[in-house]
């Protein structure tokens, strides 16, 4: 158990470059909150719910950051500075980094029906500062959910979301050519669905361009064969 968790130090370490020591990061709200989250778990999972619901609303006073008790967390979860609301039937898998701000919401908060609501999160996934994922929709792993981006639909595996409705960006991030990115949100340009479109334009219209001419060479090049057959058979006739 103390290897599990020292991994775990070590897995939010490379993550976050600013603590220097293991025993800075014991400080860090989201290590509390994920902390007390297991607890109010287990808790809940006994159908001990008000003694769940009891240290769930300890850990939100602590330390800013709520995670109903019957959300399902996996290893290596690493909450960056907190404001983090996680709901009721959310389900997170390993390696997982969540900013600051970030929501994983469910629908239908006025149907007083269970079932399926929040979102479930892959291994390895990214989701930025601000970022709402919302319904019961599964997030793919190794994708990144860009800062500020609203996600309602399925994110397939390796996006990287970006905008309001979120849509991927059409340079493809793969995590095994490209680093941990912070706040999982690439800053270029060339990341931007809307300059990709652009440009994408841009490339099409210079392929027609080019084509144009070509046809064009083609065209002057058919009338002055033609134009030269008629020189020599007038020529001919006289």
């Amino acid at each position: 158990m103390f290897g599990n968790f020292v991994e775990y130090l070590d897995s939010i370490k490379a993550r976050d470059p600013a603590p220097r020591t293991r025993w800075e990061i014991l400080l860090y709200p989201g290590v509390w909150a994920l902390g007390l989250h297991r607890v109010a778990h287990w808790l809940f999972k006994g159908e001990m719910y008000f003694l769940a619901r009891l240290v769930n609303h300890i850990a939100r006073f602590l330390t800013a950051i709520d995670i109903h008790p019957g959300a399902t967390i996996g290893r290596n979860f690493f909450i960056d500075h907190g404001f983090v609301v996680i709901g009721e039937t959310a389900e997170i898998g390993d390696n997982v980094t969540i900013y600051q701000g970030a929501t994983l919401g469910g629908t239908n908060p006025t149907s007083g029906q269970g079932g399926k609501r929040h979102p479930t999160i892959g291994d390895n996934v990214i989701i930025s500062l601000g970022a709402a994922i919302l319904g019961p929709i599964t997030v793919g792993a190794n994708s990144r959910i860009g800062a500020n981006a609203v996600v309602t639909k399925d994110v397939p595996e390796g996006a990287t979301m970006v905008g309001i409705p979120a849509k991927p960006t059409l340079v493809e991030v793969k995590p095994e050519t490209q680093n941990f990115v912070p706040y999982g949100t690439p800053c270029s340009e060339r990341f931007d669905p809307a300059t990709q479109k652009l440009e994408i334009l841009q490339c099409e219209m210079e392929t027609m361009q080019k084509r144009l001419a070509q046809l064009l060479e083609e065209r002057d090049a058919a009338a002055a064969a033609k134009s030269a057959a008629r020189k020599r058979g007038g020529s001919k006739s006289a």
